[in-house]
């Protein structure tokens, strides 16, 4: 497999690369998903299975998942004419802002300004303005008959991309530790811990801490670069990183949002604090990380934004090795595919 490195990684990702069903329709357990185990270091490259974390970490390591819970946040809508007979339109909610606005993601359509989208069960959403520039973003006033979570389970289903076969339920998209529903894609880094994993990380003295970040809508078919999340960073978690760093242990990400989240609750000392609110941070190999010493995370698209971060973290050199082992060992892409674990 060939990799162009620019700014960014490109390559082909072949089709049977795509994770297309969960590993449990594949006749396995959310934790024997596959693992490729990279070493910053000196460059080593280790093939494992999830179920190995505990015995892949040291002791004293720190491992921060991101408990933001996945909305069914994918609605069938009708455009222009209004009612039934109106053209379908799969829309995304992407993102709360304030009271009843959202940023939508009207699927592959054109929209145009105050026009107002009939909703399952009456509701209505009517597009406002573009979202922060974005060209597939819409700022919209949603007119709903019940709180937003209710309806939602009411009428909504996860977000799937083409690649992915089947609709699934809610809980495939969910995380083991998943607490506050806001997110509108599950953080999929962290699909693969089970109870027994978390039982055994404890035992081998490895700690586990959360944070929240709700994850907007992807950009898979035109790379954008992330837009404003809402992310907490409580007491428990910004103390957990201090006391894993004051042991000498390593602060283990589990995804990109952990990442993004952690390094905006770092003071200018680079400490992490206890904050909260709306983060923008893009993170680049120029602005480098503070914080995370490594991360565990899906395979990323070609040219994806996240691939910045983790040239960040990895060093670009890395990152095209890393990725092109991925290929040729078959790994799987996307929230229902295989994990990639880099390490100091």
């Amino acid at each position: 497999m060939s990799i162009a490195v620019d700014r960014r990684l490109d390559f082909v990702l072949p089709t049977e690369l795509e994770a297309a069903e969960p590993p449990e329709a594949r006749g396995l357990t959310r934790d024997q998903v596959r693992l490729l185990v990279s070493h910053i270091r000196d460059d080593s490259i280790a093939h494992a299975r999830f179920i190995d974390l505990p015995d892949i970490l040291r002791p004293g390591d720190l491992l921060v998942a991101n408990d933001s819970a996945t909305l069914p946040a994918a609605l069938v809508a009708r455009g222009r004419p209004p009612g039934p007979d109106g053209t379908e339109i799969a829309l995304h909610l992407s993102t709360a802002l304030v009271g009843s606005l959202w940023v939508v993601e009207p699927r592959r359509t054109e929209v145009s300004r105050g026009e107002v989208l009939s909703l399952p069960g009456s509701g209505t959403a009517t597009l406002l303005a573009p979202y922060a520039g974005s060209r597939r973003l819409w700022v919209a006033q949603l007119d709903l008959p019940e709180p937003i979570v209710d309806y939602l389970r009411r009428w909504g289903r996860p977000i799937a991309y083409d690649y992915v076969r089947d609709r699934w339920p809610i809980e495939m998209y969910q995380t083991i530790y998943a607490r506050e529903p806001g997110s509108a894609e599950m953080p999929s880094a962290g699909r693969a811990f089970t109870r027994e994993i978390l039982r055994r990380l404890d035992d081998r003295g490895i700690a586990f801490a959360t944070i929240t970040l709700h994850t907007g809508v992807s950009s898979l078919e035109a790379p954008e670069p992330p837009y404003a999340e809402r992310y907490t960073v409580s007491p428990e978690a910004a103390d957990a990183v201090e006391q894993a760093r004051a042991r000498g242990g390593r602060v283990v990400a589990v995804g990109t949002t952990v990442v993004r989240a952690l390094e905006s609750a770092a003071d200018k000392r680079g400490r992490v604090i206890p904050s909260r609110g709306w983060t923008d941070l893009i993170i680049t190999p120029e602005r480098g990380v503070r914080i995370v010493d490594g991360l565990l995370t899906g395979f990323h698209e070609p040219k994806a934004s996240h691939l910045d971060m983790l040239a960040a973290i990895a060093g670009s050199p890395h990152l095209e090795k890393a990725y092109r082992v991925a290929l040729d060992r078959g790994y799987l892409w996307h929230e229902f595919g295989d994990l990639h674990l880099l390490l100091p």
